[in-house]
């Protein structure tokens, strides 16, 4: 099943990392955060990406080129005249389609522009910048279960504020940024190929959130896998910074395989 990866947009609420690398070349401990993100589906078996590419798309290119010497402890041994380099260690085992998307395309667009590289009935959709615990298997088998043309991972909202409880004008209790009863989307979709009669490209302009995500509610087509685990998108520095800070004790749970 292939999995497809948002990782064309500029980034633009990000431009302090974002100015020089495409959002999803953002290092998370030594690895831009795509490859981590590709790890957590290879840890479910999936390894077949399709990355619709635009802004900055050639050094997405150029990090998956170059990632098996970058990575790897290596042998070149050109002693008998031919050039022979011998990596030490496994590298990634994964298959990556390149489609440049445009660099101003929304992400309706460019999802509709990679329909001709989705031969199964169903396919997953994530984007480029956020990481989470998820079961995958679970996620896929909750789509097949509900038999809708989406699914989409729900997420509970957390208020950007602290919460008072007061009683009598007295402070009770303070609660830092709690959940609330909102969902949101966690960006982690199981799709299948009926999704693209609901986009139309538009040039370019096609936002998948709205337009084609509202037909796809109207028509009670959306099904909702609620997650209840750890979740995170870097969409602004702050977040970024709030990943990394962190990351030592996150990275243990998002490639662990749950029953």
């Amino acid at each position: 099943m292939k999995v497809v990866i948002l990782c064309g947009g500029k980034g633009t609420r990000i431009r302090e990392l974002s100015e020089d690398v495409p959002k999803p070349l953002i290092n998370i401990d030594g690895r831009p955060i795509i490859w981590h993100i590709m790890r957590i589906y290879y840890h479910y078996g999936f390894d077949d990406f399709i990355l619709p590419i635009g802004y900055k798309g050639q050094k997405i290119k150029e990090y998956f080129m170059d990632s098996p010497w970058k990575n790897n402890d290596m042998v070149i041994d050109n002693r008998e005249g031919d050039f022979k380099i011998t990596f030490l260690r496994g590298t990634d085992k994964w298959r990556i389609t390149f489609i440049d998307t445009g660099e101003e395309t929304m992400t309706g667009s460019r999802i509709k522009r990679i329909e001709p590289y989705i031969e199964e009935n169903e396919f997953m959709l994530t984007y480029g910048d956020g990481v989470a615990d998820i079961n995958i298997k679970k996620l896929l088998e909750f789509h097949l279960e509900k038999g809708k043309i989406a699914t989409m991972t729900g997420i509970k909202a957390k208020s950007q504020y602290g919460i008072l409880k007061v009683s009598n004008g007295i402070a009770q209790r303070f609660v830092e940024k709690p959940t609330t009863d909102q969902i949101i989307n966690g960006g982690f979709f199981v799709l299948r190929k009926e999704i693209f009669k609901y986009i139309d490209d538009s040039k370019g302009k096609c936002i998948f959130e709205q337009e084609p995500l509202k037909k796809i509610v109207d028509d009670k087509q959306l099904a909702v896998y609620l997650h209840q685990g750890y979740w995170m998108a870097i969409d602004t520095y702050k977040d970024y910074l709030e990943l990394k800070k962190n990351w030592d004790s996150i990275k243990i749970k998002l490639y662990a395989k749950k029953d």
